[in-house]
């Protein structure tokens, strides 16, 4: 009797000791990495393998890691699930068409731009009836300032939402007037680059040469201006100030007689001016609202800065892939070329119309993207452990129905758009059906930036899960098909066919980030972790 309950003392007092070490274990790292780092911790607490052995009878202090181990799995194990409430039916309604919303609201400016090439024959940078050498400097100069500010844009939004959602506007202002600097100081620097390289090599006479730099130059802070009225979801307003430019060069322009480029740089500048005021007054607006108290210390911006490169180069990146086939068009020698790179215009307006097919699903992937990450945030707390396989199985499920469901709503929107287009040219004259190039630029271009839409999901979910590399990846393989098969077909059938390699391209940018997207959501419990 003395000897069982001697036994059973001794067993007792073992475990005592055990479930001490667990939890001293616990307090050195909550999810220690395996049983390896745990013998590492066991012995900074002054075990050994002598110690090990006399008090819980094992071999050496690494067996007694592996009971350790084998003890926190089972804590694990035995967690209580954390009960979150559903969304109420109203609110989870609201949330889906606030974003909708917001998502077509983003493609407004550009919607209201092909409205007045419609009605008024100009915009505030373009004009129907513009000479090719003007055009042909218009087009390069917006070209080179999507690809030179696409990198800023991204790494802007991208901080900026960061801190706006942790309600740290001082710091937002912060880091998205550091990165405006820096983007105006690389717009300059690019567009005294292209300068010296004209003078260089002669590609293009003077009076193209000023006007690609000038427009450059104004556009630059337009795309930059964008950025930070959408950080802060102020889209409207900037929407507001496209309106009030066009109506700007309306005045000058049809009112006082003053040519159109003078109009439109008028105009730009007043629109660049108050784009960069109106954001600094909602800035300062948003910060009178905060606590007063110590403001945060900024990170060093150099760290940021290394940190965002991968946005940077998505950013670039994305801007070439969309412009490629434009550049391949227009550089064909197969017409009057009077310089190395020469406006197209019936290329161009089937290009221009197609943007349209964008408008919707965009809204539809904001609607897509905000679901995805609020039953993340959701769903970490409700899958325990051992149900970490499942839950990356239905969010993979979960996600090929909605790329279905994108894909089909897509090119139906596609459709629907010929279809609009086709019976408004049959009263107005929208030179899409009259010209067999336009026609059959509009319908690649239509299918191509339908199935764009996908490649966009994909990507912006692989930058939700901090994943850009993946982005860039797939990027650069649809540049490298758009740009390699585009050129060919160009070459050896008709300029024209240089829409196909964008078509090509999409169709690779929408394998390979889909690709990527589902090795993320197959491994979601490890992406997870490292996008925290």
């Amino acid at each position: 009797m003395f000897m069982a309950n001697s036994g059973t003392a001794v067993l007792t007092e073992k475990e005592n000791i055990f479930n001490e070490l667990v939890d001293e274990v616990l307090k050195r790292h909550l999810y220690p990495e395996d049983k390896y780092e745990i013998a590492a911790i066991i012995e900074s607490l002054g075990w050994n393998d002598n110690m090990a052995a006399d008090v819980f009878g094992v071999d050496d202090v690494f067996a007694l890691a592996a009971n350790v181990w084998d003890a926190l799995q089972a804590k694990i194990l035995f967690v209580p699930v954390v009960h979150v409430d559903k969304i109420k039916f109203l609110k989870y309604l609201s949330m889906i068409v606030i974003s909708f919303l917001r998502g077509t609201i983003f493609a407004l400016p550009m919607a209201v731009s092909i409205f007045c090439m419609l009605t008024l024959r100009f915009s505030l940078w373009s004009y129907l009836y513009l000479s090719l050498e003007n055009a042909t400097s218009i087009a390069i100069g917006t070209i080179l300032s999507f690809m030179a500010v696409g990198g800023f844009t991204q790494a802007i939004a991208r901080r900026g939402f960061l801190y706006i959602g942790l309600g740290q506007y001082y710091m937002a202002r912060k880091v998205t007037f550091s990165f405006l600097k820096i983007g105006y100081s690389f717009c300059f620097i690019s567009a005294a680059a292209f300068l010296l390289f004209n003078i260089a090599f002669s590609v293009f006479p003077w009076r193209m040469t000023l006007i690609t730099v000038v427009y450059f130059l104004f556009l630059c802070c337009i795309w930059l201006s964008v950025t930070v009225m959408y950080m802060l979801r102020k889209e409207l307003v900037f929407t507001g100030l496209i309106i009030g430019g066009i109506l700007i060069v309306f005045v000058l322009f049809e009112i006082l007689k003053l040519n159109i480029i003078l109009s439109q740089l008028i105009a730009l500048t007043l629109v660049s001016i108050a784009g960069i005021v109106i954001a600094l007054y909602f800035f300062i607006k948003e910060e009178r609202k905060m606590e007063k108290g110590i403001k945060p210390l900024m990170p060093r911006f150099s760290i940021i800065f290394y940190t965002y490169i991968p946005y940077f180069i998505y950013g670039f990146l994305y801007f070439t892939f969309l412009f490629t086939d434009r550049l391949v068009a227009w550089s064909t020698n197969n017409l009057y070329m009077p310089y190395l790179i020469w406006f197209r215009g019936q290329y161009e307006l089937g290009l221009d119309f197609s943007l349209i097919t964008l408008v919707l699903p965009v809204g539809l992937i904001e609607v897509f993207i905000s679901e995805i990450m609020i039953s993340l945030e959701v769903d970490q707390k409700k899958y325990m452990v051992t149900e970490i396989k499942q839950m990356g199985r239905a969010y993979v499920w979960s996600y090929i129905k909605k790329i279905v469901f994108l894909t089909l709503f897509s090119l139906a929107n596609a459709a629907a758009l010929y279809l609009v287009m086709k019976r408004l040219g049959s009263s107005i004259d929208l030179g899409i059906f009259s010209s067999s190039t336009t026609h059959f630029v509009f319908i690649w271009s239509v299918i191509s930036y339908a199935l764009l839409a996908v490649a966009l999901m994909n990507a912006l979910l692989l930058f939700c899960l901090s994943q850009p590399e993946m982005a860039c990846k797939a990027t650069l393989y649809a540049i490298i098909v758009n740009m390699f098969l585009g050129f060919v077909l160009s070459r050896w059938v008709d300029y024209s066919w240089a829409v196909v390699g964008l078509f090509a391209g999409t169709v690779v940018f929408v394998f390979f980030t889909l690709r990527r997207v589902l090795k993320v959501l197959n491994n979601l419990d490890y992406y997870l972790y490292t996008a925290s």
